[in-house]
């Protein structure tokens, strides 16, 4: 999601003492250790950590579309949610489209049916962090380790075994070594063109108007299906997908 504030997330508070000292000392140190050093800004893919099955991946934060010019990419991030993420479900299963869900590790941990039910609809799966903390880029890189690799052990576990293809910084709080991490794992750094700001609730008018003006910008548009009422985000898809299929739009996946 968009950077809203520079603290650690809405979610720090649910997560809290589950998370905490145990998992930085028994995961991070671990993870760490196969990460690699700090500060490498290389944009090449990086080895796979060891144990991995897999394939390392750019570390280029991508924003294309794999169905190429005139696809657009939906991401919806911060859940899953057992109210919202059904409904953003069946919007995308009436309009047959697909979507790449940006998973916080403790909602996926909460809520395996939801999980499940994404990868049973054929739509992508993202890794977003464990507590979805904005400012992330600040702290060390055992702590992003943690919030990474911890995040996607928690997808894949609550997916029945698919792992995260992407991984999106919240508040796109991105590092040189939080991207080469991901990319290690498979997962691409993952960006957005169109910060919907559906996150505000400023009205689906509103989340609608900010699209068709801003898709001139690029191909993948930001939404959320949790961290609150989300009534504006589902009635703004609604009225989105068949617009932009009139339009002559396809939908499709980020690149990998």
């Amino acid at each position: 999601m968009a950077r809203h504030s520079g603290g650690r997330g809405w979610y720090g508070k649910m997560i809290g003492a589950a998370l905490g000292v145990t998992m930085l000392a028994t995961g991070a140190s671990v993870w760490t250790a196969q990460a690699g050093s700090k500060g490498d800004a290389s944009s090449e893919a990086t080895a796979p950590a060891p144990g991995s099955a897999a394939k390392p991946v750019s570390t280029a934060i991508a924003h294309a579309s794999e169905k190429g010019k005139g696809a657009v990419n939906l991401t919806i991030d911060d859940g899953p949610d057992p109210r919202w993420t059904p409904q953003v479900l069946d919007v995308l299963r009436e309009y047959d489209v697909k979507a790449t869900f940006c998973m916080v590790g403790g909602q996926a941990q909460a809520h395996p049916d939801m999980v499940k039910k994404v990868v049973a609809a054929g739509h992508r799966l993202c890794d977003h962090t464990v507590s979805h903390n904005t400012g992330m880029d600040k702290d060390t890189n055992a702590y992003q380790s943690q919030q990474i690799l911890d995040a996607e052990r928690m997808i894949t576990k609550a997916s029945g075994g698919v792992r995260p293809m992407y991984y999106r910084a919240p508040g796109g709080a991105f590092t040189p070594y939080s991207r080469k991490l991901a990319a290690s794992r498979g997962m691409r750094p993952l960006g957005w063109n169109v910060d919907t700001k559906d996150f505000e609730r400023p009205g689906t008018d509103a989340i609608v108007a900010t699209v068709e003006r801003e898709l001139s910008n690029g191909p993948t548009l930001l939404f959320h299906d949790a961290g609150g009422e989300r009534t504006q985000t589902v009635e703004a898809l609604r009225r989105l997908i068949p617009r932009l299929k009139e339009q002559g739009h396809t939908f499709g996946f980020p690149v990998r």
